[in-house]
């Protein structure tokens, strides 16, 4: 069962007020608060396939997403198997560089799969419905769509929006010009076959999405809908979902389940009230509740949040996971048989946290490996056999979490964590994984 069925209200919210008290509501178009109390609707939001993972960044929209059908209404996901294959100006001060056709599907394919863990297709009373925007362009040539949609909107009108107006000066191609008629007629499209009357998005999208209502009231003499959330930075100025490193995926194999749970973490204080709006499903009376009952602790409040959120995305065996190796690296009190009863996986997630070698299992096809060497030459941990024996003999080294008393000591096989790896310590703050295959 998906976390959005195991917590679904029975009662409907009002989407546009839980926008409101999360601060989700940039900008929306005149009329949308009658068009949603009408009835249920549709809407729609746009995902382009340029990464081979969602992040944490798109997780804002899928969590608008699913606010919205927890509202009742029912949320289109429109994938850019088109849109990904010319790119999209708003935000970039350079052109994009284009994907090959064959990485974009196999990004489109990963992306649905992730979309569909993230969002009720199923179990629900409004299932999501998920739409491939290149079926709307793939029997279309290049006149029938110039005189189709390329003849709506002005070049005047178009240079007006921001996404557009913010390139020109540093050069923008007609092809990612073009991208603005193309998101446009998606949502002509979605209005004319899906019924679909709002498209929701980023607030940088609000030019793209705002051609598209024009679209539908020039083309079709309708009216519909757009709302866009803020822009979500953090405290420090930086953009949210970076990090040295890069990204914050969705991909416990780009992004281990434990880096993602670190993440909430390690956030800022100040960017904790942010956070627990935009990504928690609790009420508004849960969020107040603990903020102040957590008033004085955030380390809780974050924990808190990273628990749920972690889950969500990855699993509840990922966040235990996710718990064992912070344990692990953490936790002064962890013993051997904690090491021992750790899972494959988390090993894995370890060896890309803290210092680690692979080395070859061959160096215990004899007597095994002398634990000196192992520290001076088969790594770099000690420089010097010397230095080995002084941290041996002044208690610093320790194997699995067992303490090294003799210099002389030989490691074998049998001292192998799933038959593969060795923690080894030396002192109380640096750690090695050691990984033999």
């Amino acid at each position: 069962m998906s976390y959005f069925c195991g917590h679904l209200n029975t009662a409907h919210m009002d989407f546009l007020e839980e926008l409101r008290w999360r601060n989700m509501l940039q900008d929306a178009t005149p009329g949308i608060e009658d068009h949603l109390a009408s009835g249920p609707c549709t809407g729609y939001i746009g995902f382009d396939p340029t990464a081979p993972s969602l992040t944490i960044g798109n997780y804002v929209q899928l969590m608008l997403l699913t606010l919205f059908q927890r509202s009742g209404h029912t949320p289109i996901i429109l994938m850019g198997g088109a849109t990904g294959r010319i790119g999209d100006p708003s935000g970039k001060d350079k052109e994009r560089e284009l994907k090959s056709f064959e990485e974009l599907d196999q990004n489109l394919a990963h992306q649905e799969e992730q979309m569909r863990k993230l969002i009720a297709f199923d179990g629900v009373p409004n299932p999501a419905r998920l739409v491939n925007n290149h079926d709307f362009y793939k029997n279309m040539d290049v006149l029938e769509f110039l005189r189709t949609a390329g003849k709506t909107l002005t070049v005047n009108y178009m240079m007006a929006k921001e996404s557009v107006k913010k390139r020109v000066e540093t050069g923008i191609s007609f092809t990612e010009f073009s991208y603005q008629i193309l998101q446009a007629y998606d949502f002509q499209c979605l209005y004319e076959q899906q019924d679909c009357r709002l498209q929701m998005g980023g607030s940088d999208q609000w030019g793209n999405i705002t051609s598209g209502t024009e679209f539908i009231r020039r083309n079709l003499g309708g009216k519909a809908y757009a709302l866009t959330t803020p822009l979500l930075t953090k405290a420090d100025g930086s953009k949210f979902g970076k990090s040295e490193q890069g990204n914050i995926w969705l991909d416990p194999e780009m992004t281990s389940p434990y880096a993602f749970y670190q993440f909430w973490i390690n956030a800022d204080d100040r960017d904790l009230p942010k956070f627990m709006r935009y990504f928690t499903l609790r009420s508004r009376e849960e969020v107040l509740e603990l903020e102040k009952t957590y008033a004085d602790d955030p380390v809780t409040l974050k924990r808190l949040l990273a628990e749920e959120i972690t889950s969500r995305v990855h699993s509840d065996d990922a966040l235990e996971s996710a718990r064992n190796v912070s344990k692990l690296l953490f936790h002064p009190k962890v013993d051997a048989d904690f090491l021992k009863d750790m899972k494959p996986a988390e090993w894995k997630m370890v060896d890309g946290e803290i210092p680690s070698y692979a080395l070859t299992r061959d160096l215990f096809q004899q007597e095994g490996v002398g634990l000196i060497d192992l520290l001076t030459e088969h790594t770099d941990i000690l420089q010097s056999k010397g230095e080995a024996r002084r941290a041996i003999s002044g208690n610093a080294i320790s194997i699995n979490k067992i303490k090294q008393s003799s210099p002389d000591a030989v490691l074998v096989a049998d001292d192998l964590i799933h038959d593969s790896y060795l923690l080894l310590e030396n002192g109380k703050k640096n750690k090695f994984l050691i990984n033999f295959s």
